[in-house]
């Protein structure tokens, strides 16, 4: 059983990045997908069809790139369709899910020079890690969670991975994920309409 804490929210909102209609400029974003948020309360957005990274820091009018905004590609400094964006603390690096090209990398703040295809050959969406430093990633069209450590070349199937369907050990175009200190996995079981 899941318990919760209650907290009571403020009743209002404030935009804190883009908010200036769709487009390319620094203020703006095109739709955004996945988000993390660090300790300095910096959002980094994955700006899905302008093929970048973009951080925006607190209060600020415009974002600053952090990969990709190169075009549309497959180069290493360039991505296509950015679908999420984790941090990993051990290795003091950002994973992006770089839905387009079928890759997963890890690239270093603002050091496109410096990236690294850790996961290829997958129809990535979604992304998470452990304290552990294990990387889950949802792959879209085979209806399944991996699980991989540094090195792996195929990752464990986690969930999933019994064709497309509702049963429970099935899923279908699994999309965003998360898991919590106890190891529990949460998955947007998209067209299931349902959170496993």
């Amino acid at each position: 059983q899941v318990q919760t804490k209650k907290n009571k929210f403020q009743q209002f909102a404030i935009t804190v990045a883009g908010g200036n209609g769709q487009g390319d400029d620094l203020n703006q974003l095109y739709s955004p997908q996945g988000i993390f948020v660090d300790n300095d309360k910096s959002i980094y957005i994955a700006d899905y069809w302008n093929h970048r990274i973009v951080k925006w820091k607190l209060n600020s009018n415009t974002g600053q790139i952090i990969a990709g905004d190169n075009g549309n590609g497959n180069q290493n400094n360039q991505l296509n369709s950015p679908r999420d964006i984790i941090f990993d603390k051990e290795n003091n690096s950002f994973i992006i899910s770089d839905q387009g090209n079928k890759r997963v990398f890890r690239c270093f703040d603002q050091n496109q020079t410096n990236q690294q295809i850790i996961i290829s050959n997958i129809h990535c969406y979604g992304l998470t890690i452990d304290k552990n430093g294990f990387i889950y990633v949802c792959d879209y069209k085979n209806h399944e969670v991996r699980r991989w450590k540094q090195g792996d070349k195929k990752g464990e199937l986690v969930a999933g991975g019994n064709g497309k369907g509702n049963q429970l050990n099935q899923l279908c175009h699994p999309t965003f994920i998360f898991i919590d200190e106890e190891y529990s996995l949460y998955i947007s079981d998209s067209e299931n309409h349902r959170v496993m």
